[in-house]
């Protein structure tokens, strides 16, 4: 059975900073890319930030940003936990939205059950 819990959401003020951890399981996790999404209340679920599969030690792992979070957010992954995190600092309340942890290797995909973020003051 395949999960992917998501945890480290919570309430933050603007300006902090919070982590985000995903844990997967059922999953040959180093061959699956992750992602992280969000969905604000009212909008489409955007994607925020993306980390390559670690399958090939020869090839480098690369990541990709949702514009509006360069410079703020960084996705990492631990292969020996099969873990990733979404680490998110300089936090503005336009970040308030359900953050969702995401396992793709084509053509299957995987998707959490969402963790909250509210930045506000």
């Amino acid at each position: 059975q395949v999960q992917l819990v998501e945890s480290g959401g919570g309430l933050v003020q603007p300006g902090g900073s919070l982590t985000l951890s995903c844990a997967a399981s059922g999953i040959p996790f180093n061959f699956y890319a992750m992602n992280w999404y969000r969905q604000a209340p009212g909008k489409e679920r955007e994607f925020v930030a993306g980390i390559s599969s670690a399958n090939d030690p020869g090839i480098s792992i690369t990541t990709s940003y949702l514009d509006s979070v360069k410079g703020r957010f960084t996705i990492s992954r631990d292969n020996a936990k099969n873990m990733v995190y979404l680490q998110m600092n300089s936090l503005e309340p336009e970040d308030t939205a359900v953050y969702y942890c995401m396992g793709r290797r084509y053509p299957s995909e995987y998707w959490g059950q969402g963790t909250q973020v509210t930045v506000s003051s």
